[in-house]
């Protein structure tokens, strides 16, 4: 599986120096990424005789983070709306208490090509917000195993259109080159070269990465210059799922340890998610479905005993 991404940014400031591979990944908890999770890994299964594609180098550690919950703060109100088969739209509306309230439209064309294998994939996705701040999205299906992501960011909006004169010192480029190979039909190894280039600094990172996949458990490992990501998942019986975590950054000179769960009640249309992780931090996320409604209430709290802070969360997400 190869993959290819292109990002372009004009914000200030520039985002945080390269060095660490975990610049590029969110924490602990479910990805926010504008595209869709893979399917469920299936490299044990054969097809004609050849092993399936491995997914995407952005989905290794996805298993595990999808146990972790998804920090909450404020109250929350998501409207989802399907317009078509391939036209989908989201209005998300954030009360804060520690920063700014926002406001965000999402917007995503789904790809038509039927005889796809992840028909559901995103192939233009764009999100804007309140304070002017422009994400644009593009997935391009190359081959059955080549995929391409552009991605564009415009930050301050209001700010950038006001100016009169546009320097190009206020560019910042990234580009991301994926490859995962499947080895066996339990083992994964790829890589991942990241460019950057902005206006104080230009470089490049290579990570190695490596997955070894069992009936119900999944341990994957990136190490590359920047640091490490270790994780390990494990799926006890249909009920609850684990996760654990490491994480070393050779910037910052920090590690983390996070340990995540996640319990599923279907008789009661509920799933809780809870974490601890060594800065300290201990939280959890309940989601509940308001059947027959189409909507989901969702009741979150996190505790920083190291910073003595508290944060809860309301959030109610419809369609």
């Amino acid at each position: 599986s190869l993959g290819l991404k292109v990002g372009v940014a004009l914000c200030r400031p520039l985002p945080a120096p390269m060095g660490s591979v975990l610049a590029l990944s969110s924490r602990p908890g479910r990805q926010n990424s504008p595209f869709p999770r893979d399917a469920p890994l299936s490299r044990w299964d054969r097809r004609d005789g050849r092993l399936s594609n491995p997914g995407s180098f952005d989905g290794l550690h996805r298993s595990c983070k999808d146990v972790f919950p998804q920090q909450t703060e404020g109250v929350k109100l998501v409207v989802n709306k399907t317009l078509s088969s391939f036209f989908k739209v989201s209005h998300t509306f954030h009360l804060s208490a520690v920063g700014p309230s926002n406001y965000r439209f999402h917007v995503s064309y789904l790809q038509s090509d039927m005889d796809s294998k992840e028909v559901d994939s995103p192939m233009l996705i764009g999100e804007m917000d309140s304070s002017g701040s422009l994400n644009a999205h593009s997935l391009f299906h190359l081959s059955e195993r080549i995929r391409a992501k552009a991605v564009f960011q415009l930050c301050n909006i209001e700010h950038v259109l006001l100016c009169k004169r546009f320097h190009l010192d206020d560019v910042s480029v990234i580009m991301v080159a994926h490859f995962l190979q499947s080895v066996s039909s339990q083992l994964v190894l790829g890589g991942e070269l990241v460019y950057h280039r902005g206006r104080a600094e230009e470089g490049g990172i290579l990570t190695l990465a490596g997955q070894y996949s069992g009936p119900n458990w999944v341990a994957t490992l990136n190490a590359g210059k920047g640091g490490a990501h270790m994780s390990y998942y494990h799926r006890a019986n249909k009920q609850i799922q684990v996760g654990v975590e490491f994480e070393a950054s050779t910037r910052t000179q920090e590690t983390t340890f996070s340990f995540g769960y996640q319990m599923d009640l279907p008789e009661a249309n509920m799933v809780f998610r809870g974490m601890v992780d060594s800065r300290c931090i201990i939280g959890g996320v309940l989601e509940k479905r308001l059947r027959p409604l189409p909507a989901t209430l969702i009741m979150g709290a996190f505790v920083n005993h190291r910073g003595d802070k508290l944060q809860c969360g309301l959030g109610v997400n419809v369609g």
